[in-house]
């Protein structure tokens, strides 16, 4: 390319010739179109430069990759506005002909015609092997589809002064490193009222398992104790399914979901407890929403939403606002869409941004699920989790997040931190799930017993 993506190119080539590789360089413009430090690292190539046609057979191109063993994604960089177009766009396809046939691709910096900060491909996009970026991670090699088409990436040094690269950065790509801290050992005299006392208000008839799988969950991410409130009805059920936590009946419904009566007993239950998972298998009863509405804005506790109390606030975020305790969400892109009275794909399209603006606006942490799942904070900060896989994509995984994540505002940690320890450690165990028994087959519960493996 004639930018300063190409630039590197021209160094890579010159770098490859100097260890004895045989190096052809295509470029994507007219010579006289390469200009400043990239036209240096053009002069300081002395070889043969050749061109690409345009059209459906760029040539020599198209040739030279028949043979080739290697190839080089030097086209475009971060500045791409719009879809790749003629030589660019002829070019691009070529190198993923190439890559179909089982020739490895390096892109330098990002694959070339993803859009830097959204991770989307308006138009052509190279498929790459790998991808060596440069000083730091840029948004497409987080978020889907760029992090798919970037292949393995590798962050390398260029010189730039970390603080440089960290100064005015509010997105960041969650590390091991970064939730460790969160899990340290415990002291020989520890006890279980250290570790927080968990209220998972949850469950309603046919929709028990939700409730089970965030008790169990919350207990093996290491709760001291965990108390599921759940309609009268289904409690024997809850009790029976796990010895480890404890129930609490309440009245309900004729549907046999929870009843707006239960509102002042959950909120003294929640007075005394540390902090509040409300949504897995609540259900979209009447009388369960308005309940979920009322426990968003009057516990005092740290609260986590999630499922059935997401689409209670469709409507209503400004409870959100006037809440009486710090309050975690944790939407898939369809609740989120619905919270916002907008569609999945404008969710989607943007990510990082549409999360941001709604931390922001409501004063809010959020983990909007998916893959490479976003947390955001009310200051604006942003995460991208790059834990997790699509066997995760069943029933019931979100109800153990909402498990873990209320386990760690029980414990005591804030919102964010709780969203990004609790969607890496939850990501993880999918993780290590898969590679045991494989995406295919694996299911909630699994993620739920490799837990501690995580």
């Amino acid at each position: 390319g004639k930018g300063n993506n190409g630039g590197d190119g021209f160094v890579v080539a010159r770098r490859l010739r100097a260890r004895g590789a045989a190096v052809q360089v295509f470029l994507a413009a007219a010579r006289r179109e390469v200009r400043g430090d990239a036209a240096e690292a053009l002069a300081g190539w002395r070889g043969r430069v050749e061109a690409i046609d345009a059209g459906p057979d760029p040539g020599a191109l198209v040739r030279a990759l028949e043979s080739a063993e290697l190839v080089v994604d030097a086209l475009l960089g971060t500045g791409v506005t719009g879809a790749a177009r003629g030589q660019v766009g002829a070019a691009i396809d070529a190198i993923n002909e190439a890559g179909r046939r089982g020739v490895p691709v390096i892109s330098l910096d990002l694959p070339s015609g993803l859009d830097s900060d959204r991770g989307v491909a308006p138009g052509p996009a190279v498929k790459a092997t790998r991808t060596v970026t440069f000083a730091g991670l840029k948004r497409a090699l987080v978020l889907q589809p760029g992090a798919a088409l970037a292949g393995r990436v590798e962050v390398v040094d260029i010189g730039i002064p970390a603080e440089e690269v960290a100064r005015g950065i509010t997105t960041w790509g969650l590390e091991g490193d970064d939730v460790r801290r969160y899990f340290p050992a415990r002291e020989a005299d520890a006890h279980k009222g250290r570790f927080g006392h968990l209220l998972i208000v949850a469950g309603s008839r046919g929709k028990t398992g939700a409730a089970v799988l965030a008790g169990r969950a919350a207990l093996r991410a290491g709760v001291g104790l965990c108390t599921i409130a759940t309609p009268a009805s289904q409690q024997p059920i809850i009790a029976a399914l796990a010895p480890e936590y404890m129930t609490e009946p309440l009245p309900e419904t004729q549907a046999g979901s929870l009843a707006l009566a239960a509102r002042e007993r959950l909120l003294e239950l929640a007075h005394r407890m540390d902090a509040v998972a409300l949504g897995p298998g609540l259900s979209l009863d009447r009388e369960a929403q308005a309940l979920a509405r009322a426990l968003v804005a009057e516990v005092e506790r740290p609260l986590i939403a999630d499922a059935d109390a997401l689409g209670a606030l469709a409507g209503h975020l400004d409870l959100l606002r006037r809440a009486l305790g710090p309050r975690a969400l944790t939407p898939h892109p369809g609740e989120m869409a619905r919270m916002l009275g907008g569609s999945i794909e404008t969710v989607q399209g943007d990510r990082l941004e549409v999360t941001r603006r709604f931390c922001r606006e409501h004063h809010v942490a959020l983990a909007l699920k998916g893959a490479g799942t976003v947390v955001g904070g009310p200051d604006g900060h942003v995460a991208v989790n790059p834990t997790g896989n699509p066997g995760m994509a069943k029933g019931g995984s979100g109800d153990v997040l909402t498990g873990v994540v209320g386990a760690l505002l029980a414990r005591g940690l804030e919102p964010m931190a709780a969203l990004e320890a609790g969607c890496y450690l939850h990501g993880l165990a999918g993780d290590l799930t898969a590679a045991s028994r494989g995406e295919i087959a694996m299911i909630a519960g699994d993620i739920v017993e490799t837990l501690p493996a995580a």
